[in-house]
């Protein structure tokens, strides 16, 4: 008689998980019999399908009740994001004005970005429009919506045509101002809004003479409302851009560009890029 701690013998082991995946005395296929083996089958298929029914029905009313071209809610800002081209690492741009490695690098970041603003492109994609008011469109569905042309020479001496190195070869660099895009915001409330930069925990002259693209660093209203990427997408960003004269120099200046008109927040402390941006300028000589 084998005692309760006799280990069992590999034979034995072999013998018991026969057993276990066929007992011809009780007829059980792995401790089941076929008509429980047919019972569970059931369930699982009926409970997978039932599954399966619940979210192909939540997906298809997710679809039915949700417009592919206007989103239905919108929890984003209420004034426009800011930001600025170049775009280097924690928004510092500092270079040596003597120095063409140091500046090489937002140039380039220029030219290109700017790429897509060049005429013959902006002809091909977008359409003239009307400056001073709104292009309200109707129309439903992809493609259904025209954008404006934004060509790159109206930003003018900060077109790296006239200067391909955008003032950085001299001291006076040029900064790319951009909206970021909200679907239907009609900025400005009627009134053409514009930008205004100024420099932080300095005196206000260390920031010098600057000149704005186009004039008076205005984003013309006919480029609002943005419909979205699906109804229109060749749309292009407006710009503005601003030149930095008299700069002062070797001294890292913090500077705020803030857009100004009615309804478009730029001092809520919770949200420093909500209607302006802050950046570091450093140019040293």
């Amino acid at each position: 008689m084998a005692t309760f701690n006799e280990k069992k013998t590999c034979s034995q082991r072999m013998e018991a998980f026969g057993r276990f995946l066929w007992n011809p005395d009780t007829k059980e296929l792995m401790g089941r019999t076929p008509k429980n083996w047919v019972f569970i089958s059931l369930y699982y298929a009926a409970f997978y399908v039932v599954m399966c029914a619940l979210f192909a029905l939540s997906l298809f009313v997710l679809l039915y009740t949700t417009d592919p071209y206007t989103p239905t809610y919108q929890d984003r800002l209420k004034t426009p994001g800011v930001t600025i081209q170049p775009q280097p690492k924690d928004l510092r741009i500092s270079f040596n004005v003597s120095n063409p490695k140091s500046w090489k690098y937002y140039v380039n970041a220029l030219q290109d970005f700017l790429s897509a603003y060049n005429e013959s492109v902006q002809a091909k994609i977008n359409r003239n429009c009307t400056s001073g008011n709104y292009t309200i469109q109707s129309g439903y569905g992809p493609k259904s919506k025209f954008a404006c042309q934004f060509n790159r020479e109206m930003l003018k001496n900060c077109s790296g045509l006239e200067d391909p190195t955008f003032g950085y070869k001299t001291g006076q660099p040029c900064i790319l101002i951009r909206l970021n895009r909200i679907i239907n915001l009609l900025v400005g409330e009627g009134t053409t809004p514009n930008v205004t930069c100024a420099v932080l925990h300095a005196y206000p002259e260390s920031i010098g003479n600057m000149a704005f693209y186009p004039e008076n660093g205005t984003f013309d209203l006919s480029y609002f409302p943005y419909y979205g990427r699906q109804p229109q997408p060749t749309y292009t960003n407006p710009l503005v851009a601003v030149k930095f004269l008299t700069l002062k120099k070797n001294r890292e200046l913090e500077i705020q560009c803030k857009i100004n008109g009615p309804g478009i927040i730029s001092d809520n402390p919770y949200e420093k890029f909500e209607g302006r941006v802050i950046f570091h300028l450093d140019i040293k000589k």
